[in-house]
């Protein structure tokens, strides 16, 4: 591939990433501020998954044949931007869960429609994709560290009166926002991820043409069908079902860390300064990038069972440290660092394992069906589940019991983990498929 092109590319990925990174981590201790109900947060963090949904059964496959991917992707995030900006402003709840689920609706196709186009001019997927993809991550990490000057205690730093730069600096980066000014403050996210849309609609105009696709080149009309027929075999139900559980997981620590983050020791938190809770959450997506390097080798040594158990478990071992020192800032940092097992070890792993068990004809349907579960009723399940356990199950006069509100995930991904251990057996691959496992779940020759 063409240099040039595949820096546009990565950049793409770097802006599409950056977009949603930068608004995510902090918006589930964001509504709670504005006065809305647990059901109504509930409602508008799953525009997403709504939209992920819809998106299997309609968006991508419209978008897909009927525009040319990189027009698509400009109106998209026009629009979308747009919304977002809207957000920064809006504290009413039908208003605000209009413009998100606007958002939504426009950004998640834009996810796959970025794959396409990096498919659509790259000549060996295999080698080339990977580099690109990363972009994303990239991205996802550089959302994160803008707000460590955005979300800052101005006036405590015009009170300190530094003499130089260097003492500046230093007073910005240690006088981070704290309590109701940092929830309040938080708006400051929809505003950035905004502007980055609309940059990303500029951008979109400058990658590569590529046209629309018709039903003839690929694109099934019956896809979703085709998924739901591959529930028939045992082991992927057991997967699929797996996969929605650690799904849960994971929006779980979403939905929590931010707002435990931010939570001052005599209440029960690690007290981390607000303009540091992006960063330190980023670290997750930096540890991420070196355990995919790894992934390889893991699964060739481990086998699939044994690396996507490890992966739940990566949550046990993040919860559990959250419920037994939630006032160690220490530990509390560190433990970002299991996001990349987490993640790697099992979605990535997923991915992987469908790639080489399923006929090239229904991988597609195969990815989807799972993604269904990861962007989809996993996300859903949690937007609900949360905001309700940490708002009105645990939290009494204002202060959060965090032991007993991390134990429920903990024992969760361990009851998870023993499923997968002990269900998921799959069958050996077939001979068209890429290197895989051999039936003691021990690498294959």
């Amino acid at each position: 591939m063409h240099k040039a092109i595949r820096l546009r590319l990565f950049g793409m990925m770097v802006l599409e990433f950056a977009i949603w990174g930068a608004w995510l981590p902090l918006i589930y201790s964001y509504l709670p501020s504005l006065g809305f109900t647990p059901l109504q947060q509930s409602w508008i963090l799953n525009a997403f998954p709504i939209a992920a949904i819809v998106g299997m059964f309609f968006s991508n496959q419209f978008a897909d044949r009927n525009f040319a991917a990189e027009r698509f992707l400009a109106f998209s995030h026009a629009v979308g931007g747009l919304a977002m900006l809207g957000l920064a402003f809006t504290t009413s709840f039908w208003p605000f869960f209009g413009l998100m689920l606007v958002h939504c609706l426009l950004y998640v196709p834009t996810i796959s429609i970025c794959n396409s186009i990096a498919f659509a001019h790259i000549r060996d997927p295999q080698r080339e994709f990977g580099p690109v993809r990363m972009g994303g991550t990239i991205g996802w990490i550089l959302a994160a560290w803008p707000f460590t000057f955005i979300l800052v205690d101005w006036e405590a730093v015009r009170a300190a009166a530094p003499r130089d730069w260097i003492e500046w600096l230093g007073t910005v980066l240690g006088h981070g926002l704290k309590g109701e000014a940092l929830f309040h403050a938080v708006r400051w996210t929809f505003i950035v991820a905004g502007i980055t849309s609309l940059a990303m609609a500029v951008y979109s105009l400058t990658l590569p043409h590529t046209p629309p696709r018709k039903t003839a080149e690929g694109l099934d009309r019956l896809a979703w069908l085709k998924a739901m027929r591959l529930l028939r075999q045992p082991f992927v139900l057991v997967l699929w079902i797996i996969t929605f559980v650690d799904a849960f997981l994971l929006y779980s620590y979403f939905n929590w860390t931010g707002a435990f983050l931010a939570t001052e020791p005599h209440q029960g938190g690690p007290g981390i300064p607000g303009n540091w809770i992006m960063p330190v959450m980023s670290i997750g997506q930096v540890m991420e990038i070196l355990t995919m390097l790894i992934l390889g080798a893991t699964l060739k040594r481990l086998g699939w069972r044994v690396t996507m158990t490890l992966g739940i478990l990566g949550h046990t071992a993040r919860f559990a440290v959250y419920a037994f020192f939630p006032q160690n800032q220490l530990f509390i940092i560190l433990v970002q660092m299991l996001h990349g097992i987490c993640y790697a070890f099992f979605f990535a792993t997923v991915y992987i394992f469908v790639d080489a068990y399923f006929p090239k004809d229904s991988r597609a349907s195969a990815q989807g069906l799972f993604n269904m579960m990861i962007f989809g009723f996993g996300n859903i399940a949690a937007n609900f589940i949360c905001p309700w356990l940490r708002q009105e199950v645990f939290t009494h006069d204002g202060v959060t019991d965090y032991r007993g509100l991390f134990l429920v995930p903990t024992v969760i991904s361990v009851l998870a983990a023993l499923a997968l251990a002990v269900a998921f057996r799959p069958p050996p691959p077939p001979v068209e498929a890429a290197p895989a496992p051999d039936n003691q779940g021990s690498p294959a020759a």
